[in-house]
């Protein structure tokens, strides 16, 4: 088990990689955040990931990797998982609605537990499928859980008419992008460097189309 000295240093390297500056104390809540999920995940098997150092990278260095890309108004991550990239961003970013949705009873369990630990203010979980969650939101991340089609099949109705969707993928395909359900469109696609991943990562930016929002509005 990595002392958490070594985690710290690891995770400061990776955010002065990335260009990251976070608020004072996100640092330690970050690691809190860590520290929880290893305990939990002996016991509920919330991660494949394991080795603490590797849950820096995997999971903490690669949901912030996003962040330059989230600006403003509500978040909604959709399949979180154990918070994926929605926790990070919302330690790293506070001050914004953050909605974490996920399927699996556990999985909701630890959430809530990671929430009132950590204190997190305007965060909630909500044990759900996608479809079946109601509101709209500025910004939505989803951690490539399906196909970029299913995704927003399932989800699209959850964006706002000026809003963005974040989708974290490894390789970008182009016939899975040009495969996107009628209402959307692909913005941009970012290639993500992610500190000691070793791993392509990419970020591909939807819209809405349309009159009610073809690049209306700031950007998520």
């Amino acid at each position: 088990m990595s002392p958490r000295p070594v985690l710290q240093h690891r995770l400061e390297q990776g955010l002065a990689a990335l260009g990251l500056a976070l608020p004072p104390g996100a640092v330690e809540r970050l690691l809190d955040y860590q520290a929880l999920l290893e305990r939990w995940n002996s016991a509920y098997n919330l991660t494949a990931v394991r080795d603490p150092a590797e849950m820096v990278t995997r999971h903490l260095l690669d949901s912030l990797a996003i962040l330059p890309y989230v600006r403003s108004g509500s978040l909604a991550d959709l399949g979180t998982g154990p918070g994926l990239p929605g926790i990070p961003l919302a330690i790293a970013a506070p001050g914004r609605e953050v909605l974490l949705v996920d399927s699996n009873g556990k999985k909701v369990r630890f959430l809530r537990e990671a929430i009132r630990s950590l204190k997190l203010e305007g965060v909630r979980a909500v044990q759900s499928r996608v479809e079946e969650v109601e509101g709209q939101f500025d910004c939505i991340t989803a951690r490539a859980f399906a196909s970029l089609a299913d995704m927003l099949s399932w989800g699209g109705h959850l964006l706002a008419p000026s809003g963005r969707w974040l989708a974290m993928k490894g390789k970008p395909a182009a016939d899975e992008m040009a495969a996107l359900p009628a209402g959307f469109a692909v913005q941009a696609t970012h290639a993500l460097e992610v500190p000691g991943l070793g791993a392509e990562r990419s970020l591909i930016v939807i819209q809405r189309t349309g009159a009610d929002g073809s690049g209306s509005g700031a950007p998520c």
